[in-house]
């Protein structure tokens, strides 16, 4: 009871010496903090035959989960997206830009075709692999199974996506090719 007195008696104490200072400014008129720049990552997805509607729909997502990236479409591209008959991966070429890979082979496995857009473009953005077998964890890919259908990045991820941008680095690196194709299947 004495320390809830004591912390009221204090910050009242400071708001008046604000106020006295010419620093203080009514709650209402304080400036909202100016947003981060944001960082424009053109992809191309002409050549992602019938993924186009994922790719663009894992752009989307994307878009509405991260504050300081936006992908658009157009060229010339930072990111080119392919569709092939293997399996899906990417391969950054630095924050933001590289290859992503749409293969056939996943969705004839059952993998659902806007995860796998959203997962690849998740590279791009510096995100690794991290097959925990949990379907909240975008990032989790194919080890979720064929039956998750989630799309979406979980906070965890959109946070670590923001802070590769702010600070410019990326958990991948440039040139490595991502997959989670079978073993057997690398050769």
């Amino acid at each position: 009871m004495a320390s809830r007195k004591l912390l009221r008696a204090c910050a009242a104490l400071l708001l008046g010496l604000a106020f006295l200072t010419g620093t203080g400014v009514p709650a209402s008129a304080s400036p909202r903090p100016q947003p981060a720049a944001v960082r424009t990552i053109r992809y191309d997805a002409s050549r992602a035959a019938e993924f186009r509607s994922a790719v663009d729909e894992g752009a989307r997502i994307w878009n509405e989960h991260v504050g300081n990236v936006r992908f658009v479409a157009g060229t010339p591209a930072d990111v080119v997206v392919y569709a092939d008959d293997g399996w899906p991966r990417a391969q950054p070429a630095g924050l933001g830009r590289g290859t992503v890979w749409m293969g056939r082979e996943a969705v004839q496995e059952g993998h659902y075709t806007v995860r796998i857009a959203s997962h690849e473009l998740g590279h791009i953005l510096g995100l690794p692999d991290r097959r925990t077998g949990l379907c909240s964890d975008l990032m989790s890919g194919a080890s979720a199974g064929t039956s998750c259908r989630n799309p979406d990045p979980n906070p965890a991820e959109v946070a670590e996506v923001e802070r590769n941008f702010q600070n410019g680095r990326s958990a991948v690196a440039p040139g490595v090719t991502i997959t989670e194709a079978p073993v057997l299947a690398r050769r």
